[in-house]
C-alpha cells in the first residue's frame, strides 16, 4: 500500500513540475505573457517562401490577397502605423471610398471588384477569420496575418 502511494504522489510531482516547465516555456521564463517584437527582429512572422517585404517599421504582419481566380499574392508587411488600413493604404495596396462605416475597399493589389457593378466584393480576414471590424478600424498585432479574398 505504501509503494502505491509513493508511486502515485512521483507521478503527482513529475506532473507538476512538467506544468511548470511548460508554462516558463510559453511565458519566456520571466513571467510576461505579452510578445514583444524589437525592431529588427522578424521572426515573430512566419513568412511564405513566396512572399514579398514592404514597408519599413518595427511592427510586421503578413497579408494575402486572394483574387476573383483564387490566386494568392503574399506580403511581409513592416510598418509603424496603427492600423492595417494606414499600413495596407500608405502602401498603395488598398483604396476605396469613405463611407458612414469607414473605408469601403474597391482595390486590393490593384484588382478593382465593386458588388454595385460586377456583384464581388472584397471580404476582410484576421487569421483566417471573417473580420468583426473594418480594415481600417482593425488595430495590427504582430505577428498576425490579413487577407483580403474576392467574394
Amino acid at each position: 500500500m505504501q509503494m502505491k502511494n509513493r508511486k502515485k504522489h512521483t507521478s503527482f510531482i513529475l506532473c507538476t513540475m512538467l506544468i511548470v516547465a511548460m508554462a516558463f516555456a510559453a511565458t519566456g521564463c520571466n513571467g510576461s505573457t505579452k510578445k514583444e517584437t524589437p525592431a529588427t527582429d522578424t521572426s515573430a512572422v512566419s513568412t511564405a517562401a513566396d512572399s514579398t517585404v514592404l514597408g519599413e517599421g518595427s511592427t510586421n504582419f503578413l497579408f494575402t490577397v486572394a483574387d476573383t481566380d483564387g490566386n494568392e499574392t503574399h506580403f511581409e508587411i513592416h510598418t509603424d502605423k496603427e492600423t492595417v488600413g494606414e499600413a495596407l493604404t500608405e502602401l498603395d495596396l488598398i483604396s476605396g471610398d469613405e463611407g458612414d462605416y469607414g473605408l469601403y475597399v474597391k482595390t486590393v493589389n490593384g484588382i478593382t471588384l465593386d458588388y454595385d457593378t460586377d456583384g464581388k466584393y472584397w471580404a476582410f480576414y484576421v487569421d483566417g477569420e471573417y473580420a468583426t471590424a473594418g480594415v481600417d478600424a482593425t488595430p495590427i498585432t504582430p505577428g498576425a496575418s490579413y487577407s483580403f479574398k474576392a467574394e
